[in-house]
């Protein structure tokens, strides 16, 4: 370790003694939750320090009517699916993605969404539809896309919009009460658009404090300490570790381009519902690039596993391994909800990086290494 990292675990110890008793933090970003695993993270935190897992994986929570939405319009003649990679493998109600495209559905996996316009470009008679998933982190680019193929005049692309806001799933995970949450860990990426400011509604109106961090080491233990110190003093706020990163108001430029191109609504998250205000659809200006407006396409109900506890854990109800399914019948060669098949799935850092023994599972335990 270095020596900010020596301090901020030291810092950790002696505020957790301090606060005599136990403390619940949640990680709402997946990269998050896969850097704390990947670097032992949690065997450095005290007895009563506990981290829990938040909908901050942007495939985890897409709702599953969304899912059997993408494989129906990849069924579809003439049709280009493009997605991120993740996306491939979410199980839907009549398989996924990538079983589609073993049986002849045209299926891409692009690394932005720039990369859906090339391919409208280049093939002109086709219709490219681009599954749009993510937080702030990506509504942006999707953003720009849609203005530049208005510019461009592009007649052969179509998006499925499915871009959710954090703030609003926090605020619904409090208004829950369900899973006592002390302090929020909050996403660096996301932050970097929506600024550090964002998060004044939560230690206003509910009193939790809210420390934004980056992804490192270094940067998570240091933002840990910030919330031990503030719930050690009972003293909630915004403060930020990112700050070479992020600034109070955010990025400006990016935050016109989601005003512009979508409009804020209710929208279904896997699990949680429908939450007010919590999602992007496109505004009525650009519906002409609304895949489902485009090819008649109703979403339908959501139709989880009915074994799967994949909801609960993006809520930090449950623990991976206190799913009976998890490390036997649902694994990343196998899996049977998205937390397993996403990169930043929690299920997925668990089985990775934290896999129980049997006996682990069976009560429900943590393993920390």
């Amino acid at each position: 370790m270095d020596e900010q990292t020596e301090k901020s675990v030291s810092d950790i110890r002696t505020l957790a003694r301090s606060i005599a008793r136990s403390v619940q933090i949640m990680e709402v970003c997946g990269t998050h939750t896969v850097s704390i695993f990947r670097n032992g993270l949690r065997a450095l935190l005290p007895d009563n320090v506990r981290l829990i897992s938040g909908p901050g994986c942007p495939v985890c929570v897409t709702a599953q009517r969304h899912i059997d939405a993408s494989i129906e319009l990849s069924s579809l003649e003439d049709v280009i699916v493009a997605t991120y990679g993740d996306m491939v493998r979410v199980p839907g109600r009549l398989g996924n993605l990538e079983r589609q495209r073993g049986v002849g559905a045209d299926v891409r996996v692009v690394n932005s969404a720039r990369a859906a316009v090339r391919l409208a470009r280049e093939n002109p008679t086709k219709q490219v539809v681009f599954i749009s998933v993510g937080f702030e982190t990506t509504a942006p680019a999707s953003a720009a896309v849609i203005l530049e193929a208005e510019d461009l005049a592009i007649q052969n692309l179509t998006m499925l919009t499915a871009h959710k806001l954090v703030i609003p799933a926090m605020l619904a995970l409090l208004a829950d009460g369900e899973v006592p949450v002390d302090g929020f860990l909050c996403p660096g990426h996301v932050s970097v658009i929506i600024g550090s400011d964002a998060y004044r509604p939560i230690v206003e109106d509910h009193h939790i404090p809210c420390v934004v961090a980056g992804f490192e080491p270094r940067g998570i233990l240091a933002g840990l300490a910030m919330l031990l110190r503030q719930i050690a003093d009972a003293d909630a706020r915004v403060e930020n570790a990112y700050e070479t990163a992020v600034t109070p108001q955010g990025n400006e430029v990016a935050q016109r381009l989601m005003k512009k191109v979508f409009a804020v609504s209710n929208v279904p998250w896997r699990a949680l519902g429908v939450i007010p205000q919590s999602g992007l659809d496109l505004a009525p200006a650009y519906r002409h690039f609304d895949a489902l407006v485009r090819f008649a396409i109703e979403l339908g109900e959501d139709l989880d596993h009915p074994q799967c506890r994949c909801g609960e854990v993006i809520q930090g109800k449950v623990n991976p391994n206190e799913c009976h399914l998890f490390g036997t019948t649902c694994a990343p060669t196998t899996p049977i909800g998205p937390c397993m098949v996403s990169s930043e799935g929690t299920c997925s850092a668990w089985f990775k990086y934290n896999r129980p023994s049997q006996a682990t599972r069976a009560t429900g335990t943590e393993v920390k290494k």
